[in-house]
């Protein structure tokens, strides 16, 4: 077996992972007890990424060829890579010689490596001429870079991990870090053990888990964040809690600021954001006069109309309270993807240039094009380039031609999906370079590109605190599965020797993957080129080499020559990347949602992540097991909202935006306030579908969310979109699940997915049986289809449904009633001597599902059903015989469920924390990564011991 270091592909913390791996197979993952961003921990999708990475989930999910579409809606067919990267070469330098280099469009990733990052912004700025490059870091990040930029001077988060350890006040705001960024959560409630005294505020309008941790929870109104910040000053200033000598020395613009700030009287700002005086006042005393408040956000507040104004407004309060500049105090905005950052250093968005230089800067622009040695009169282009929603617009619109995507999935991940479909519909030619041939945005390519992914690729990543980590093959790439940054090279030689040369010479020297030189020689090669252009910059890393990165592992930024280590934290000197050296204080007035509710449209959507998928769940969707604590798609809703609408539990809804409709099950939650719902954002088509009243396919959540975006950061405010919800009159229902092998599971739910289109509701997911990932045993593989309409299905399709769940066989039990829309197929598996044992293997029920209530148990929980015979077949809700459910999987980590947790805590006396260690010492759960703790602790709180057995 070998080991090999590397960097999890997730979220913006940068976990260290050692993958194990056996020739050409990752075997098993870890966590990197050196890396200093986890210290060996790993959440839950970090600790199971080596089953996302199995023969079989390889096989059937990965893109492992060259692929071409040569009529739009058929099939595609295999390439070779030489074909492929000439046929594109040809299209794109057709298109540019016709229609001028703004007619094409990259659209990229923040889960590239900054190697991959840096060529494709090289290859559209460079060689073709072309800002039109932007990546999906504009739906994540791209409001904090410019709130930092606007008071700071520069994108340069200021804080570390270890400030946890030293603040004295956390206050955390528009992030669920408990479920989002979990190991960041696990160092949170290691620095409240070590400091009890610390005190964490956390706003947000939902009570998510990470309030579980919170001495106090604001419970704003979706959007009002600017006019809590600007109450907050105003409250500081009253009390004297400013730090005016601060103030003066290192910071401009306050007089202005305070003159917005008298406005916002405590009266105003507890009707505008929904919350108390008392809360309001006590939230500002804590931060204003704790010796250290250190701040962590993310998307609450980046995903906005208002997002720059809101991240400006909350470091005001630090530049105004001198929270910023020393250890446990300053505004850490949290990066959402995990190389985000890497994008941002190498500039590869629209409106950025190499270096954290400015596209608006004609020095700049000078800079970068002596860099990459662009021949006189072909400068780096001053017009800015279109950002991620111009671009697809612009598509849409005809103005874009061709487009160029990779790794990432915008007809999954984009708002206002009609929009971004007809723009891909639109595009001339569209290329897909991507790991994952299940996507959405593959069925719209012209030519499809074969990525390598995690445990195969070689190259840096930049975490959140601006750490540079490596990340490192572990396997040979599967297939013809190429290095991002290695494809993109090939193509641009490709395309330099079909336009007009920008250069004397190549601007793509690097040895390509599989060169004599080896691999991580062209990885290192245009590392060394970004290192270069960092010199003398706020990120300066001309002290850092690939060397040093492999000897003595991550280090942060800056690290310019002459220095051996890194920076831990900025601006301890009150000297600001400015041209005076001062901070600024940013004046920007309320504003509310784009889109406020009114009678129409009563409810405000959010949609967020989940504990245990990540995205669009092109790689966490490919295991069951991640589906135990989420397992279909819903709609959160006030539980009064649903009894004023009669609406109960599992009741199908309709959703409706300005953009489009949806239907979900609705779900009562008490983390959701009045007038409220919210969806998590994995719901693309992939999961969630149906058909429109018009015969269109539905495109799962973002159909309904808005392209409104900040004016300063061209950040859509994903967080906020006014609907209206009513219950969904669709009375046939279907509900078929079944058991399959593991190496046609995933194939099986992918032709499911073809059929969601004849279902005006529809719904496909895996499961698993929620077993402990520790247990050493294979965990069993499954597919749920759900769907509904106003009428039943023709027998044809449900047939198909049948064949695919492999439910036809010498031991299914069948009934069916045509006339009335019934059907009811079961199938047994019959083991032991004599064949007197009995499972239930899969199951269709269409028309009455009621039998769901007990039927979906049997199967899921693998229970016993040789005493059931054709009473498997029987309607209704009532089981014939008790069957009790293990329930919902609370830690997925050992597969203990909400019921075995219920049942021991009814037995466990003593305070909280004593029933909490009883409850870990006898189920283990809450032991490994931790994710499930806030849960936990939630439940010890609402579960009531039983006096007369319970033990301490």
């Amino acid at each position: 077996m070998k080991e090999t270091r590397s960097t999890c592909p997730y979220c913006g913390v940068g976990c260290g992972v050692i993958i194990e791996s056996d020739g050409a197979q990752i075997t098993g993952v870890r966590g990197d007890p050196d890396h200093p961003a986890n210290f060996g921990r790993l959440c839950t999708k970090g600790s199971t990424l080596h089953l996302t990475a199995t023969a079989e989930v390889t096989r059937q999910t990965r893109l492992l060829q060259p692929m071409q579409r040569l009529v739009r809606g058929q099939a595609a067919t295999p390439i070779t890579w030489e074909a492929a990267l000439d046929t594109a070469a040809d299209k794109f330098a057709q298109v540019i010689r016709d229609q001028g280099s703004d007619a094409v469009g990259f659209y990229v990733s923040g889960q590239l490596l900054t190697e991959d990052y840096y060529v494709f912004n090289k290859l559209a700025k460079g060689l073709i001429g072309t800002n039109n490059i932007d990546t999906n870091s504009r739906l994540c990040m791209s409001s904090a870079v410019a709130g930092y930029k606007q008071t700071l001077g520069s994108d340069a988060p200021p804080a570390c991990y270890d400030d946890f350890n030293d603040a004295q006040c956390l206050f955390i705001v528009g992030s669920n870090t408990a479920w989002a960024h979990p190991i960041l959560f696990r160092r949170i409630e290691d620095a409240k053990r070590a400091n009890p005294a610390m005190k964490i505020v956390v706003v947000d309008p939902r009570r998510t888990d990470t309030c579980e941790i919170a001495d106090l929870h604001l419970a704003i109104q979706p959007g009002t964040d600017v006019m809590l910040f600007h109450g907050m000053l105003h409250l500081m200033l009253w009390e004297g809690w400013t730090k005016p000598d601060y103030i003066a020395a290192h910071t401009n613009g306050f007089d202005a600021l305070k003159a917005t700030a008298r406005d916002c009287t405590p009266d105003k700002v507890a009707q505008i954001c929904g919350i108390d005086k008392t809360a309001l006042l006590e939230a500002t005393r804590l931060f204003a006069t704790s010796t250290a408040t250190l701040s962590l956000y993310c998307q609450g507040l980046n995903q906005s109309s208002s997002g720059t104004a809101k991240n400006a407004t909350l470091i005001n309060l630090h530049l105004a309270s001198a929270q910023i500049g020393r250890p446990g105090a300053g505004p850490f905005s949290l990066t959402g993807q995990p190389n985000a950052m890497g994008g941002r250093e190498v500039g590869g968005m629209a409106n950025l240039l190499s270096g954290h230089r400015d596209l608006a800067n004609a020095a700049h622009r000078a800079e970068v094009t002596a860099l990459w040695g662009l021949s006189e009169g072909n400068e780096v282009p001053a017009r800015p380039g279109k950002t991620a929603i111009e671009m697809f617009e612009a598509a849409a619109d005809g103005e874009i031609k061709a487009l160029w995507i990779s790794c990432t999935n915008p007809a999954q991940s984009m708002p206002d999906q009609a929009t971004v479909r007809r723009a891909l519909e639109r595009a001339e030619f569209v290329v897909v370079q991507e790991a994952f041939a299940t996507t959405a945005t593959c069925a719209y390519a012209d030519l499809l590109l074969p990525a390598t992914t995690w445990g195969e690729k070689t190259g840096t990543v930049t975490n959140s605190e601006r750490r540079i980590s490596r990340v490192r093959v572990a396997v040979p790439a599967p297939g013809e599965a190429r290095h991002d940054w290695s494809a993109v090279v090939d193509f641009a030689q490709r395309l330099e020797v079909r336009l007009p040369r920008r250069s004397t010479t190549t601007l793509f020297p690097y040895p390509l993957q599989h060169s004599l030189a080896g691999d991580d020689a062209g990885a290192e090669a245009i590392w060394n080129e970004h290192r270069e252009s960092t010199r003398g910059r706020d990120l300066d890393i001309t002290g850092l080499d690939w060397k040093m990165l492999d000897a003595l592992g991550p280090q942060q930024w800056p690290l310019p020559e002459g220095r051996s280590v890194g920076r831990v934290r900025l601006y301890e000197d009150g000297i600001y990347p400015t041209p005076d050296g001062k901070a600024r204080f940013v004046d920007t007035p309320y504003k509310p949602v784009a889109e406020q509710r009114e009678a129409r449209f009563p409810f405000s959507l959010n949609t967020g992540r989940l504990r245990d998928q990540w995205h669009g769940m092109s790689r966490t969707g490919t295991l069951g097991r991640l589906f135990g604590h989420v397992p279909e798609p819903v709609v959160q809703m006030n539980a009064q909202d649903m009894a004023r609408r009669q609406l109960k539990d599992g009741d199908l809804v309709q959703l409706t935006s300005r953009r489009g409709a949806l239907v979900l099950p609705a779900q009562a939650s008490a983390e959701v306030g009045l007038s409220q719902s919210f969806v998590a954002m994995h719901w693309g088509q992939e999961y969630l579908s149906g058909r429109s009243p018009t015969g269109e396919r539905l495109a799962g959540i973002n159909a309904l969310t808005s392209p409104a975006y900040c004016p300063d950061s061209k950040q859509p405010e994903l967080k906020h979109a006014a609907i209206r919800i009513a219950k969904a009159e669709l009375p046939w229902t279907l509900l078929a699940i079944a058991w399959l092998p593991d190496d046609r599971a995933l194939e099986t739910e992918r032709a499911l997915r073809d059929l969601m289109a004849s279902f005006a509701f529809a719904s496909c997911v895996p499961f698993g049986a929620g077993g402990a990932l520790t247990s050493g045993t294979a965990e069993r593989t499954g597919v749920l289809f759900r769907a509904a309409d106003l009428e039943a299905a023709p027998d044809a399709v449900l047939e198909q449904i049948e064949d695919l769940l492999a439910l036809p066989s010498p031991d299914t039990l069948r009934y069916a009633d045509a006339r009335h829309g019934q059907r009811r197929t079961v199938r047994l598996v019959r083991t032991g001597a004599n064949n007197e044992d009995a499972r239930l293997e899969g199951f269709l029920l269409a028309g009455d599902t009621r039998a769901e209530a007990w039927i979906k148990t049997l199967l899921q929980d693998q229970l016993p059903a040789q005493a059931f015979g054709r009473q498997l077949l029987r309607p209704g809700s009532t089981p014939p015989v008790e069957v009790a459910s293990r329930g919902k999987v609370v830690c997925s980590c050992f597969g203990v469920t909400e019921t075995a947790i219920g049942d021991k805590l009814r037995h466990c006396a003593g305070t909280d924390a004593e029933r909490l260690a009883s409850l870990q010492g006898a189920l283990q759960c809450g032991t490994n990564c931790g994710s499930c703790l806030p849960e936990l602790k939630r439940m010890v709180r609402a579960t009531t011991p039983d006096t007369a057995e319970a033990v301490p």
